[in-house]
């Protein structure tokens, strides 16, 4: 794996990843409807109903996410989409996250594409733990060699059970940091120029995904432990 990247500020990556799982611990006590809470453009409502599925929620009816940059093309580096929904942003993010592609683009190059799914609030960003989950640089030119990159499918994504259970305790809870929790899983499929059938992994992640109401959904970081 990666080395961790500097933080700014002289904050240790532990002490920021506490701050991470302070933020998460605020949205066990936060609003659980927060789909219809935070709209896709943006719009606040004074009255939050239940959780409903969208387009973009893991109990509609659609084909699951996908990343699977295509080979050849230099611009083909993962992309944050513009949206309000976590889950959907959670969705995208661990696509990303479960993707690489050593055909198309440096080590460097894909940690900086990452990076700009970081939340700009440096206190809550940790992006050593999405470095983490990149190959190292000299395990990156190794793979080049023979052309490895990995695409990812993204099959359910929810909030955590222990999420929804205390969300309703503390509906101003959340309004501090707009920090969920987003649980994603799915599967990642390897694969090289010489063998494009290659082998393919169950995954699963929780992911700290920063929404306010102001602006688009950004990463925070990935949590150290799956919650279920």
């Amino acid at each position: 794996m990666s080395p961790r990247s500097t933080n700014p500020g002289g904050a240790s990556p532990l002490r920021r990843r506490a701050l991470i799982g302070a933020a998460v611990l605020a949205v066990l006590v936060a609003l659980a409807g927060l789909t219809a809470y935070l709209t896709r453009d943006g719009r606040t409502s004074a009255k939050v109903p239940a959780p409903q599925a969208s387009p973009a929620s893991p109990s509609s009816p659609t084909a699951p996410a996908s990343a699977s940059p295509p080979g050849g093309s230099h611009n083909a580096l993962p992309v944050p989409p513009s949206t309000y929904d976590p889950i959907a942003f959670g969705k995208a993010a661990a696509a990303a996250l479960w993707s690489y592609d050593t055909r198309v683009s440096s080590q460097p190059e894909w940690l900086a594409a990452l990076h700009t799914w970081l939340t700009g609030e440096s206190r809550y960003a940790d992006p050593a733990s999405v470095d983490a989950l990149v190959p190292s640089l000299v395990l990156w030119e190794r793979m080049a060699d023979h052309g490895q990159y990995a695409t990812a499918t993204v099959n359910e994504a929810h909030f955590p059970d222990s999420f929804t259970r205390a969300l309703q305790a503390d509906p101003g809870a959340i309004t501090t940091a707009y920090v969920y929790a987003v649980t994603v899983s799915g599967k990642q499929s390897i694969a090289w120029n010489d063998a494009p059938a290659g082998g393919a992994e169950a995954r699963t992640v929780t992911l700290a995904v920063q929404c306010r109401p102001s602006r688009p959904c950004a990463l925070a970081g990935v949590l150290p432990a799956v919650a279920p």
